[in-house]
């Protein structure tokens, strides 16, 4: 296992086994969850669990005006039109993850002709009057249904950007330092979207074995590209990187082109081999799907990208670490 291997998996179970602890520090004597001996992070996963801790009351007073705020900026649909609506998340406060998300739904809202139609959440959000709101499980929830509600379904389309650290098991992690910590599994995920109603969606995870989300959010009008197959890491997930192999791969080269979806997927795969054979990494085999009805509105939106490219952001994640 290379050294980079080893980071990315120790961070994975540092993460669980600190959310384990945070969510333990919260159970209150004589509730149902006190009743356990044990925390279990699969059903926390399962089930949307997270918890926080130490926040003051001005915090969570700026996050529900900035969410508010993002959320009344967002613009209806457009009857006829196939629009689409950006949600770019990430859900852990290492900066390397506010920067990847943050400069995500800049090329996914401009390619995609989502101005005006997108919301960016990072964790670590403190409590100024500016910025993104909290990259929570609970803003996660929330945007999904402000999003649905602008929209219509059987028009429109979600594309949803989330980076963050995974597990093998339990899916994404959430965390924000020593003051949050949680899980979101497969199974969340997909009740959280399916639960709003949104059938035409393009699910876009930057975490290691995110390929375990595609059983479940795969439907006939899904598109899903994971930076992981479900037994793989991926790499350049550094604080202090400006994007990870697969933001870097393609969002940061690949969707700025003018060019196809699919041949956008295969110029970002072909560099993360690449990229994971200069450096002698076991290959984290990005995983895609594209479902049987979800060309109709995917070459609608493709038929009106930009003709021009945009410069890339930040320094290459194969130079940084």
């Amino acid at each position: 296992m290379s050294r980079i291997d080893r980071m990315g998996w120790g961070i994975g179970k540092m993460r669980l086994a600190h959310f384990g602890a945070l969510a333990l520090s919260f159970l209150v004597s004589g509730s149902a969850f006190s009743q356990q001996q044990r925390f279990n992070t699969i059903e926390a996963s399962k089930n949307g669990w997270f918890a926080e801790q130490s926040r003051s009351a001005k915090w969570y007073l700026s996050q529900h005006k900035r969410l508010t705020t993002a959320i009344a900026t967002l613009q209806p649909q457009r009857p006829g039109v196939v629009d689409a609506y950006v949600l770019s998340i990430g859900l852990d406060s290492d900066p390397v993850f506010t920067r990847e998300s943050s400069e995500a739904a800049n090329v996914l809202a401009r390619r995609y002709g989502a101005a005006g139609r997108t919301l960016h959440l990072a964790a670590g959000a403190d409590d100024k009057a500016i910025g993104p709101a909290q990259g929570s499980p609970s803003n996660l929830a929330i945007g999904l249904a402000a999003i649905a509600a602008k929209m219509d379904p059987k028009e429109d389309v979600l594309i949803l950007f989330a980076t963050t650290h995974g597990d093998p098991v339990s899916g994404l992690a959430y965390r924000d330092g020593e003051y949050a910590g949680g899980m979101i599994g497969p199974q969340r995920l997909a009740n959280l979207i399916d639960g709003v109603g949104i059938k035409r969606r393009m699910v876009l995870l930057s975490a290691c074995f995110s390929g375990i989300f595609l059983p479940l959010l795969t439907n006939d009008q899904t598109v899903i590209v994971t930076a992981a197959s479900s037994q793989r890491t991926s790499f350049g997930c550094a604080p202090g990187n400006d994007w990870t192999f697969f933001g870097d791969a393609l969002v940061n080269n690949a969707l700025r082109k003018p060019q196809t979806f699919d041949a956008a997927v295969g110029e970002a795969t072909r560099l993360i081999y690449d990229w994971e054979g200069q450096l002698r990494l076991v290959p984290s085999r990005p995983q895609v799907f594209v479902g049987d009805n979800a060309r109709v509105w995917l070459d609608a939106l493709e038929d009106k990208m930009p003709k021009t490219p945009t410069a890339k952001v930040g320094r290459p994640a194969i130079s940084s670490d």
